[in-house]
Protein backbone atom coordinates (compact mmCIF):
# COMPACT_ATOMS: atom_id res chain seq x y z
CA UNK A 1 0.00 0.00 0.00
CA UNK A 2 1.38 3.58 -0.96
CA UNK A 3 1.27 6.19 1.47
CA UNK A 4 0.59 9.82 0.47
CA UNK A 5 3.60 12.46 1.67
CA UNK A 6 2.36 14.28 4.51
CA UNK A 7 1.27 17.41 3.90
CA UNK A 8 3.51 19.84 4.55
CA UNK A 9 3.01 22.12 7.47
CA UNK A 10 1.68 25.83 7.35
CA UNK A 11 4.41 28.39 7.37
CA UNK A 12 4.22 30.85 10.91
CA UNK A 13 4.76 34.18 10.27
CA UNK A 14 4.38 36.75 13.18
CA UNK A 15 3.00 40.32 12.47
CA UNK A 16 3.65 42.92 14.49
CA UNK A 17 2.79 46.38 14.06
CA UNK A 18 2.64 49.51 16.62
CA UNK A 19 -0.08 51.80 15.33
CA UNK A 20 -3.75 51.55 13.87
CA UNK A 21 -3.02 52.04 10.64
CA UNK A 22 -0.15 49.72 10.64
CA UNK A 23 -2.26 47.48 11.84
CA UNK A 24 -4.93 47.83 9.04
CA UNK A 25 -2.12 47.08 6.26
CA UNK A 26 -0.71 44.02 8.48
CA UNK A 27 -4.48 42.81 8.85
CA UNK A 28 -4.53 43.45 4.73
CA UNK A 29 -1.42 41.22 4.07
CA UNK A 30 -3.13 38.80 6.77
CA UNK A 31 -6.55 38.61 4.55
CA UNK A 32 -4.56 37.90 1.25
CA UNK A 33 -2.16 35.22 2.29
CA UNK A 34 -2.63 32.07 0.44
CA UNK A 35 -3.15 28.74 1.84
CA UNK A 36 -0.05 27.05 3.39
CA UNK A 37 0.60 30.33 6.44
CA UNK A 38 -0.37 30.07 9.70
CA UNK A 39 -0.57 34.12 10.93
CA UNK A 40 -0.26 35.73 14.34
CA UNK A 41 -0.70 39.27 14.84
CA UNK A 42 1.54 41.80 17.56
CA UNK A 43 -0.05 44.99 17.87
CA UNK A 44 2.30 46.83 20.09
CA UNK A 45 -0.46 49.78 20.75
CA UNK A 46 -3.82 49.38 20.57
CA UNK A 47 -5.98 46.47 20.34
CA UNK A 48 -5.61 45.34 17.17
CA UNK A 49 -9.45 45.31 15.95
CA UNK A 50 -8.10 45.18 12.43
CA UNK A 51 -7.07 41.60 12.49
CA UNK A 52 -10.92 40.29 13.88
CA UNK A 53 -11.81 37.14 12.27
CA UNK A 54 -8.73 37.07 10.36
CA UNK A 55 -5.85 35.72 12.85
CA UNK A 56 -5.23 35.18 16.25
CA UNK A 57 -3.79 38.11 18.35
CA UNK A 58 -1.04 37.41 20.56
CA UNK A 59 1.09 39.52 23.23
CA UNK A 60 0.91 41.89 25.45
CA UNK A 61 -0.67 45.69 24.38
CA UNK A 62 -0.09 49.21 25.52
CA UNK A 63 -2.64 51.59 25.44
CA UNK A 64 -1.51 55.23 24.84
CA UNK A 65 -3.49 58.47 24.43
CA UNK A 66 -2.09 59.26 20.87
CA UNK A 67 -2.48 55.83 19.69
CA UNK A 68 0.61 55.92 17.39
CA UNK A 69 -1.06 59.37 15.93
CA UNK A 70 2.11 61.59 15.87
CA UNK A 71 0.74 64.88 14.21
CA UNK A 72 -0.13 66.19 17.26
CA UNK A 73 2.22 68.58 19.34
CA UNK A 74 3.18 66.91 22.57
CA UNK A 75 1.83 63.26 21.54
CA UNK A 76 5.28 62.34 22.96
CA UNK A 77 5.18 63.90 26.24
CA UNK A 78 1.52 62.91 26.33
CA UNK A 79 2.31 59.43 25.69
CA UNK A 80 5.08 59.48 28.26
CA UNK A 81 2.77 60.98 30.62
CA UNK A 82 0.09 58.01 29.85
CA UNK A 83 3.13 55.72 30.85
CA UNK A 84 4.68 54.19 27.14
CA UNK A 85 7.90 53.21 28.52
CA UNK A 86 6.03 50.80 31.17
CA UNK A 87 4.85 49.09 28.23
CA UNK A 88 8.46 48.62 26.69
CA UNK A 89 9.77 45.67 29.13
CA UNK A 90 6.38 43.45 28.72
CA UNK A 91 6.88 43.98 24.92
CA UNK A 92 10.90 43.16 24.93
CA UNK A 93 9.80 39.82 27.40
CA UNK A 94 7.27 38.62 24.80
CA UNK A 95 9.80 39.31 21.60
CA UNK A 96 12.06 37.32 23.49
CA UNK A 97 9.98 34.59 24.07
CA UNK A 98 9.36 34.26 20.16
CA UNK A 99 12.74 33.22 19.07
CA UNK A 100 12.84 30.62 17.57
CA UNK A 101 8.81 30.05 17.27
CA UNK A 102 7.64 31.02 13.89
CA UNK A 103 9.45 30.70 10.66
CA UNK A 104 8.76 34.68 9.46
CA UNK A 105 8.69 37.75 10.92
CA UNK A 106 7.18 40.85 9.23
CA UNK A 107 7.58 43.90 10.88
CA UNK A 108 5.17 46.85 9.63
CA UNK A 109 5.41 50.82 11.21
CA UNK A 110 8.02 52.71 11.75
CA UNK A 111 11.22 52.44 13.92
CA UNK A 112 9.72 51.30 17.04
CA UNK A 113 9.07 47.99 16.53
CA UNK A 114 12.64 47.61 14.92
CA UNK A 115 14.06 48.73 18.11
CA UNK A 116 11.64 46.61 20.39
CA UNK A 117 13.00 43.44 17.86
CA UNK A 118 16.78 44.33 18.44
CA UNK A 119 16.25 44.81 21.95
CA UNK A 120 14.61 41.29 22.15
CA UNK A 121 17.41 39.57 19.99
CA UNK A 122 14.77 38.91 17.73
CA UNK A 123 15.38 39.18 14.24
CA UNK A 124 12.55 40.63 11.06
CA UNK A 125 12.66 38.67 8.16
CA UNK A 126 10.14 41.77 5.99
CA UNK A 127 10.65 45.48 7.39
CA UNK A 128 7.73 46.75 6.02
CA UNK A 129 8.57 51.09 6.34
CA UNK A 130 5.12 52.95 5.99
CA UNK A 131 6.21 56.23 7.43
CA UNK A 132 9.33 57.68 5.69
CA UNK A 133 10.10 58.71 2.40
CA UNK A 134 12.92 59.72 0.07
CA UNK A 135 11.77 63.38 -0.41
CA UNK A 136 11.24 63.46 3.70
CA UNK A 137 11.97 61.65 6.66
CA UNK A 138 14.82 60.35 5.47
CA UNK A 139 16.69 57.72 8.04
CA UNK A 140 19.67 58.96 10.52
CA UNK A 141 22.95 56.84 10.89
CA UNK A 142 21.55 55.70 14.25
CA UNK A 143 18.33 54.30 12.38
CA UNK A 144 20.45 52.41 9.76
CA UNK A 145 22.44 50.90 12.26
CA UNK A 146 19.33 49.45 13.70
CA UNK A 147 17.95 48.21 10.81
CA UNK A 148 21.08 46.90 10.14
CA UNK A 149 21.35 44.72 12.93
CA UNK A 150 17.95 43.29 12.83
CA UNK A 151 16.49 43.01 9.44
CA UNK A 152 16.87 40.96 6.59
CA UNK A 153 15.00 43.00 3.64
CA UNK A 154 13.65 46.28 4.18
CA UNK A 155 10.22 47.41 2.30
CA UNK A 156 10.64 51.04 1.50
CA UNK A 157 7.92 53.40 -0.57
CA UNK A 158 10.75 54.59 -2.97
CA UNK A 159 13.28 53.87 -4.04
CA UNK A 160 15.16 56.81 -3.12
CA UNK A 161 15.08 55.01 0.31
CA UNK A 162 15.68 52.15 -0.51
CA UNK A 163 18.69 53.01 -2.31
CA UNK A 164 20.09 55.05 0.71
CA UNK A 165 20.25 51.56 2.53
CA UNK A 166 21.67 49.59 -0.15
CA UNK A 167 24.56 52.02 -0.69
CA UNK A 168 25.47 50.79 3.17
CA UNK A 169 25.03 47.05 1.79
CA UNK A 170 20.84 46.30 3.14
CA UNK A 171 18.79 44.30 1.70
CA UNK A 172 16.04 47.08 0.60
CA UNK A 173 13.67 47.32 -2.05
CA UNK A 174 10.35 49.58 -3.01
CA UNK A 175 7.41 47.78 -4.97
CA UNK A 176 5.47 50.23 -4.39
CA UNK A 177 3.08 52.18 -1.95
CA UNK A 178 1.39 49.97 0.73
CA UNK A 179 -1.35 52.43 1.06
CA UNK A 180 -2.22 52.18 -2.17
CA UNK A 181 -2.65 48.50 -1.71
CA UNK A 182 -5.60 49.29 0.63
CA UNK A 183 -7.58 51.91 -0.97
CA UNK A 184 -11.04 49.93 0.43
CA UNK A 185 -13.86 49.71 -2.86
CA UNK A 186 -16.92 48.12 -3.00
CA UNK A 187 -20.09 48.47 -5.12
CA UNK A 188 -21.54 51.91 -4.89
CA UNK A 189 -23.44 53.62 -7.13
CA UNK A 190 -22.12 57.04 -6.95
CA UNK A 191 -23.95 58.17 -10.35
CA UNK A 192 -27.62 57.78 -8.91
CA UNK A 193 -26.75 60.27 -6.38
CA UNK A 194 -25.17 63.08 -8.81
CA UNK A 195 -27.16 66.14 -9.35
CA UNK A 196 -24.33 68.44 -10.20
CA UNK A 197 -21.38 69.28 -12.66
CA UNK A 198 -18.64 68.36 -9.70
CA UNK A 199 -18.16 66.32 -6.96
CA UNK A 200 -16.48 67.01 -3.99
CA UNK A 201 -15.11 63.81 -1.50
CA UNK A 202 -14.85 64.50 2.70
CA UNK A 203 -12.32 63.10 4.66
CA UNK A 204 -12.33 64.23 8.06
CA UNK A 205 -10.72 61.44 9.81
CA UNK A 206 -10.91 59.22 12.84
CA UNK A 207 -9.81 61.14 15.90
CA UNK A 208 -11.59 63.37 18.87
CA UNK A 209 -11.57 66.28 16.56
CA UNK A 210 -13.02 64.55 13.32
CA UNK A 211 -16.71 66.90 14.43
CA UNK A 212 -14.62 69.97 14.58
CA UNK A 213 -12.90 68.70 11.31
CA UNK A 214 -15.98 68.15 9.64
CA UNK A 215 -17.49 71.52 10.31
CA UNK A 216 -14.51 73.63 8.93
CA UNK A 217 -15.09 71.10 6.04
CA UNK A 218 -18.66 71.94 5.62
CA UNK A 219 -18.35 75.38 6.56
CA UNK A 220 -16.04 75.97 3.38
CA UNK A 221 -18.56 74.43 1.58
CA UNK A 222 -21.19 76.65 2.45
CA UNK A 223 -19.21 79.83 1.60
CA UNK A 224 -18.65 78.42 -2.60
CA UNK A 225 -20.76 80.44 -5.30
CA UNK A 226 -23.70 78.97 -6.40
CA UNK A 227 -22.37 77.33 -9.70
CA UNK A 228 -19.77 75.70 -7.79
CA UNK A 229 -21.59 74.03 -5.46
CA UNK A 230 -21.00 69.92 -5.70
CA UNK A 231 -22.80 67.18 -4.50
CA UNK A 232 -20.29 65.68 -1.53
CA UNK A 233 -19.80 62.35 -0.57
CA UNK A 234 -18.14 61.34 2.75
CA UNK A 235 -15.81 58.77 3.55
CA UNK A 236 -16.57 57.29 6.97
CA UNK A 237 -13.77 55.90 8.57
CA UNK A 238 -13.59 52.58 10.86
CA UNK A 239 -16.28 52.45 13.24
CA UNK A 240 -17.19 56.70 12.69
CA UNK A 241 -20.88 57.14 14.29
CA UNK A 242 -22.59 59.63 11.72
CA UNK A 243 -25.00 60.12 14.73
CA UNK A 244 -21.79 61.46 16.52
CA UNK A 245 -20.99 63.38 13.40
CA UNK A 246 -24.45 64.85 13.40
CA UNK A 247 -24.29 66.38 16.83
CA UNK A 248 -20.68 67.74 16.74
CA UNK A 249 -21.87 69.46 13.79
CA UNK A 250 -25.55 70.09 13.99
CA UNK A 251 -26.90 68.54 10.61
CA UNK A 252 -29.31 66.32 10.37
CA UNK A 253 -28.61 62.09 10.06
CA UNK A 254 -31.19 60.24 7.83
CA UNK A 255 -29.65 56.80 8.27
CA UNK A 256 -30.17 54.61 4.73
CA UNK A 257 -33.51 53.69 3.49
CA UNK A 258 -32.39 50.94 1.65
CA UNK A 259 -29.31 48.01 2.42
CA UNK A 260 -27.83 49.19 -0.69
CA UNK A 261 -23.96 48.19 -0.35
CA UNK A 262 -22.01 51.68 1.20
CA UNK A 263 -24.71 53.66 1.55
CA UNK A 264 -24.44 54.75 5.28
CA UNK A 265 -26.97 57.47 5.02
CA UNK A 266 -27.09 61.30 4.98
CA UNK A 267 -26.43 64.43 6.90
CA UNK A 268 -28.06 67.66 5.83
CA UNK A 269 -28.51 71.16 6.66
CA UNK A 270 -27.83 74.52 5.24
CA UNK A 271 -28.35 73.57 1.66
CA UNK A 272 -26.19 71.11 1.71
CA UNK A 273 -26.43 66.97 1.80
CA UNK A 274 -23.75 64.49 2.58
CA UNK A 275 -23.97 61.34 1.41
CA UNK A 276 -22.12 58.91 3.66
CA UNK A 277 -20.48 55.85 2.58
CA UNK A 278 -18.21 53.40 4.50
CA UNK A 279 -15.61 50.93 2.84
CA UNK A 280 -15.61 52.59 -0.58
CA UNK A 281 -13.49 55.52 -0.15
CA UNK A 282 -11.94 54.48 -3.42
CA UNK A 283 -14.95 54.75 -5.25
CA UNK A 284 -15.55 58.21 -3.72
CA UNK A 285 -11.87 59.77 -4.13
CA UNK A 286 -11.86 58.85 -8.29
CA UNK A 287 -15.32 59.55 -8.72
CA UNK A 288 -14.62 63.22 -7.35
CA UNK A 289 -12.79 66.88 -8.15
CA UNK A 290 -10.93 66.85 -5.53
CA UNK A 291 -10.88 65.74 -1.94
CA UNK A 292 -11.37 68.28 1.15
CA UNK A 293 -8.99 65.13 3.96
CA UNK A 294 -7.76 65.55 7.76
CA UNK A 295 -7.05 61.97 7.63
CA UNK A 296 -3.15 60.70 7.22
CA UNK A 297 -3.78 57.40 5.22
CA UNK A 298 -6.88 58.83 3.46
CA UNK A 299 -4.97 61.94 2.48
CA UNK A 300 -2.17 59.90 0.60
CA UNK A 301 -4.43 57.38 -1.14
CA UNK A 302 -6.52 60.07 -2.40
CA UNK A 303 -2.71 61.95 -3.59
CA UNK A 304 -2.14 58.79 -5.34
CA UNK A 305 -5.17 58.28 -7.08
CA UNK A 306 -4.28 61.46 -8.61
CA UNK A 307 -6.68 63.82 -6.95
CA UNK A 308 -5.54 66.98 -5.50
CA UNK A 309 -6.44 67.38 -1.81
CA UNK A 310 -7.10 70.72 0.14
CA UNK A 311 -6.20 70.36 3.83
CA UNK A 312 -6.48 72.58 6.44
CA UNK A 313 -3.63 72.97 9.16
CA UNK A 314 -4.73 72.29 12.65
CA UNK A 315 -3.07 74.56 15.23
CA UNK A 316 -2.02 71.49 17.33
CA UNK A 317 -0.25 69.92 14.47
CA UNK A 318 3.81 69.32 15.00
CA UNK A 319 5.58 71.90 12.81
CA UNK A 320 8.29 69.69 11.67
CA UNK A 321 5.18 66.08 11.19
CA UNK A 322 3.76 69.11 8.33
CA UNK A 323 6.82 70.15 6.81
CA UNK A 324 7.91 66.01 6.19
CA UNK A 325 4.97 65.82 4.87
CA UNK A 326 4.71 68.66 2.37
CA UNK A 327 8.11 67.95 1.03
CA UNK A 328 6.86 64.41 -0.04
CA UNK A 329 3.44 65.70 -1.22
CA UNK A 330 4.73 68.59 -2.85
CA UNK A 331 2.12 70.77 -4.55
CA UNK A 332 -0.60 68.05 -4.42
CA UNK A 333 -2.00 68.71 -0.81
CA UNK A 334 -3.27 72.00 -1.00
CA UNK A 335 -2.06 72.95 2.74
CA UNK A 336 -4.37 75.69 4.14
CA UNK A 337 -4.85 77.25 7.21
CA UNK A 338 -7.51 76.58 9.73
CA UNK A 339 -9.94 78.92 8.47
CA UNK A 340 -13.26 78.10 6.10
CA UNK A 341 -12.89 81.37 4.09
CA UNK A 342 -8.99 80.12 2.88
CA UNK A 343 -10.37 76.39 2.44
CA UNK A 344 -13.84 77.36 0.26
CA UNK A 345 -11.48 79.99 -1.71
CA UNK A 346 -8.83 77.24 -2.65
CA UNK A 347 -11.47 75.07 -3.79
CA UNK A 348 -13.27 77.39 -5.75
CA UNK A 349 -9.91 77.95 -7.82
CA UNK A 350 -9.79 74.27 -8.00
CA UNK A 351 -13.06 73.49 -9.20
CA UNK A 352 -12.65 76.50 -11.70
CA UNK A 353 -9.27 74.95 -13.40
CA UNK A 354 -9.54 71.65 -15.34
CA UNK A 355 -6.04 72.08 -16.17
CA UNK A 356 -4.43 72.84 -12.61
CA UNK A 357 -6.86 70.15 -11.54
CA UNK A 358 -5.09 67.32 -13.98
CA UNK A 359 -1.33 68.55 -13.32
CA UNK A 360 -1.49 68.00 -9.04
CA UNK A 361 -3.28 65.29 -9.51
CA UNK A 362 -0.32 63.72 -11.94
CA UNK A 363 2.32 65.31 -8.98
CA UNK A 364 0.67 63.53 -6.51
CA UNK A 365 0.53 60.17 -8.60
CA UNK A 366 4.19 60.42 -8.81
CA UNK A 367 5.35 61.89 -5.31
CA UNK A 368 3.01 58.82 -3.88
CA UNK A 369 3.65 56.43 -5.93
CA UNK A 370 1.69 53.38 -7.20
CA UNK A 371 -0.04 49.49 -5.71
CA UNK A 372 2.71 46.54 -5.68
CA UNK A 373 3.71 46.29 -2.25
CA UNK A 374 1.34 43.74 -0.63
CA UNK A 375 2.51 41.33 -3.40
CA UNK A 376 5.89 41.71 -3.37
CA UNK A 377 5.72 40.79 0.35
CA UNK A 378 3.61 37.91 0.10
CA UNK A 379 6.06 36.94 -2.60
CA UNK A 380 8.98 37.24 -0.37
CA UNK A 381 6.92 35.11 2.53
CA UNK A 382 6.60 32.32 -0.28
CA UNK A 383 10.29 31.90 -0.73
Amino acid sequence: MRLDPPAAAPKRVLFVANGNGEDSMAAEIVRRLPEGFAPEAYPVVGDGRAYDGLCPIVGPRANVPSEGWRHAKGSVARDLRGGMLMGVPPAVRFLKRRRGAQDKVVAVGDMVVPVLCLLAGLKIDIYLDVFKSGHSHRYSAAEKWVLGRVARKTFNRDDMLAASLRRVGMDAVSAGNVMLDTVPRGSYDMASRRAHPFAVTLMPGSREWTGDSLGLQVAALERLPKDLVPDVFLALAGGLDPARLAKETGLAFAPPETGAPGDAGTLSGTGLVLHLARGVAGNLIEGSDLVLSQAGTGTQQALGLGKPVITFDRAGNRRKRMRDEQALMGEARRLMPEDADAVAAEMARLLRDPVLRARLGEIGKQRLGGPGTIPAVIAELRK
